[in-house]
């Protein structure tokens, strides 16, 4: 193991972990926190030692050139931090210490206890473990993030459900537990991927993944282009839908069976939480590239609101024009305008629910990627 050095004092640190492999159907947790990394430029500070954790049979190192020199990269897991001058918008700074790496082959238990030994040195006040599940779910509609917790308090205090899963678990599980024996406060995030398409990479659940850590942290993450990359990739699914019709059937018997389960959910407290959502990532302050309700605010007045009904974006409707001053002599100036209104048909905050609404999604088991049930914890 590298030692600590070097690493200034913290800011209200959250460590923020992803593991490929089996808790990684689509690559997409691990490749949420590697945007983290790449967008905030993290700092490697730290690596465990590969000889302890890894069979390197199973994960193999790999070999390549820098400069005609030869060298080899060992297969572990490597801590950075990322330091944040304006983690909500309000000026507030915030550090995150990022974990990423390879589900270890073995000693999980040690493993488990040298990250937390991390997280102690570095005054972390919680961590968060993504994860990704293969699960019954249509590529058209938004990613179901499911947030969950060993902890009946934070379920309370932070709106998570409090897990009950039973059964196989990854290293996902297993630190997570090891966190509430050692009284540190623990959360999993699981984006269920469809598993008609689990190949890797999924951006669209990669950035669910990021909008529900935007919420439950309060940050403001840069998207770069992973907005467009999921309109890419949702768009490439639909192509290859469309040309084989048992798939297209069971597409849309997957479509009705997410609508129906979705239609007792909006209940006026959750389109009230999403009202707020939307207003939140309004702010005018945001800037360029960051978070919002459809992808990615371009800084202008027309950024883009996220259909409900097909989860890909769509232009607000424009503002109503003022009414010109009427020429008719019989008429005052700005006398009564249409009674309808050019806005009468809507066009208010979208008032869809969250990603995160169904949490008692089924997947189908998988023995490469994801468990059988992403609420384990």
């Amino acid at each position: 193991m590298i030692e600590l050095e070097g690493v200034p004092e913290l800011i209200d640190p959250v460590m923020v972990a992803a593991f490929e492999g089996w808790n990684d159907a689509g690559d997409a947790a691990s490749a949420a926190v590697a945007h983290l990394d790449r967008e905030w430029k993290g700092e490697v500070f730290a690596a465990l030692d590969a000889e302890d954790y890894y069979d390197f049979q199973v994960n193999r190192p790999t070999v390549w050139l820098d400069g005609g020199v030869r060298k080899i990269t060992w297969p572990t897991t490597r801590l950075s931090v990322v330091r944040i001058a304006d983690a909500n918008g309000k000026g507030k700074p915030r550090d995150l210490v990022l974990v990423r790496g390879i589900e270890p082959s073995m000693r999980w238990r040690s493993f488990c206890n040298e990250i937390l030994g991390f997280a102690h040195e570095l005054g972390v006040e919680m961590l968060v473990v993504l994860g990704a599940l293969l699960g019954d779910t249509p590529h058209t509609r938004p990613v179901p993030v499911s947030g969950v917790t060993s902890d009946p308090d934070l379920a309370r205090r932070l709106d998570l459900e409090e897990t009950r899963y039973e059964g196989p678990t990854g290293i996902v599980g297993i630190l997570q537990e090891a966190c509430t024996h050692a009284g540190v406060p623990a959360v999993s995030l699981w984006a269920a991927v469809p598993h008609y398409v689990s190949q890797p990479p999924n951006p669209k659940a990669t950035l669910a993944l990021l909008n529900r850590l935007e919420d439950l942290l309060d940050l403001r993450i840069p998207l770069g282009e992973l907005s467009e990359d999921a309109r890419a990739w949702q768009l490439g699914v639909d192509q290859l839908a469309a040309e084989d019709s048992e798939v297209a059937e069971y597409v849309q018997s997957l479509e009705e069976a997410r609508d129906t389960a979705d239609l007792p959910e909006a209940s006026g407290e959750a389109i009230a939480r999403e009202f707020e959502r939307y207003l939140r990532r309004r702010d005018p302050q945001a800037g360029p590239g960051l978070a919002t309700e459809g992808g990615v605010a371009d800084g202008r007045d027309g950024s883009y609101l996220r259909d409900t009904a097909s989860g890909r974006t769509r232009p607000p409707k424009p503002a109503p024009k003022e009414p010109k001053e009427s020429k008719d002599p019989g008429r005052e100036p700005g006398g009564q305008a249409d009674p309808k209104g050019p806005d009468s048909a809507g066009g208010g905050p979208d008032s869809r629910k969250p990603d995160a609404e169904d949490p008692q999604d089924s997947p189908t088991d998988s023995p490469k990627e994801g468990p059988a049930d992403g609420s384990e914890g």
